[in-house]
């Protein structure tokens, strides 16, 4: 699965990527749920809260085309977006051409083309990471992250109403409980956010949800929606919908982790060679 190309790098194979089935295929209505999403910022407070990334190197897993990399570079020091699907790679590199503390690599999250501990946040927005199956991708980012830094992990939180029903509606195996329950073994931490997404009109509204749903789901979340706002829709607020995310973060210990301390923890234990 993975090819070494030097020392603490590796390629990317298309054997590691599961085709994402809204932004590979629909890039341009994606962009309209990506302006819509989070309109009031409540999921970028509770990063900058849990890994502020201010002055600091942050790499962005699965970016897609690179919608999320002008916001931390306003105050990052240096960003990097990995994303496997070349026609992706070149919109992302097209969004940040005139940012100069920006790059675009071709990438996977089990295969991440920079070297080891080369970043202080790694970023991973409803890209590869739910649940059972997604360890190589978090053995990958923890091979990437220095000493002190932190795996962010946004994530629909699929236990929410009404995306949620939804959500469940389409994918009847997915179970949440034992999501969050594998998440909190693997040692992270959870914040739970319902952020408000904003459509201008019901046609955008309509578009989104058919690349998210199968269309029997779609067609019942647009009436969900046009139903709980009402008129409220035909007037400058246009059509909102709340969604529920997790905000999952686990940091890489500075230090030798002893028995009985947790691994996510940064309070762990240096021992110097004079003590060891």
């Amino acid at each position: 699965m993975w090819k070494i190309a030097r020392r603490g790098q590796r390629t990317t194979s298309r054997a590691d990527v599961l085709p994402s089935p809204n932004i590979w295929y629909y890039p341009d209505t994606y962009e309209l749920e990506n302006r819509a999403q989070d309109v009031e910022g409540d999921i970028w407070r509770v990063l900058a809260d849990e890994c502020p990334w201010q002055g600091k190197d942050v790499l962005d897993v699965g970016c897609g085309d690179g919608f999320h990399l002008p916001r931390f570079a306003e105050s990052a020091r240096s960003v990097i977006g990995v994303e496997p699907h070349e026609p992706l790679v070149r919109r992302a590199e097209s969004r940040v051409a005139g940012l100069s503390s920006v790059r675009v690599l071709r990438g996977s999250a089990q295969s991440i083309p920079v070297p080891d501990a080369s970043a202080d946040i790694v970023h991973a927005r409803t890209a590869y990471f739910f649940g059972p199956g997604c360890e190589p991708g978090l053995r990958e980012a923890d091979r990437v992250l220095r000493p002190g830094g932190a795996l962010a992990i946004v994530d629909l939180d699929v236990s929410s109403e009404p995306y949620g029903r939804w959500m469940r509606a389409d994918l009847p195996d997915y179970d949440p409980a034992a999501v969050d329950a594998f998440f909190d073994g693997q040692g992270f931490r959870c914040r739970r956010v319902t952020a408000k997404w904003r459509f201008a009109d019901a046609e955008s509204l309509a578009a989104v949800l058919r690349i998210e749903f199968s269309p029997e789901v779609a067609d019942r979340a647009i009436e969900d929606v046009l139903r709980d706002n009402g008129s409220r829709g035909r007037h400058a607020a246009g059509f909102t919908v709340p969604v529920g995310y997790r905000v999952l973060v686990r940091d890489k210990p500075t230090g030798l982790v002893l028995p009985g301390h947790s691994s996510s923890s940064s309070s762990s234990v240096s021992i110097s060679p004079s003590t060891a």
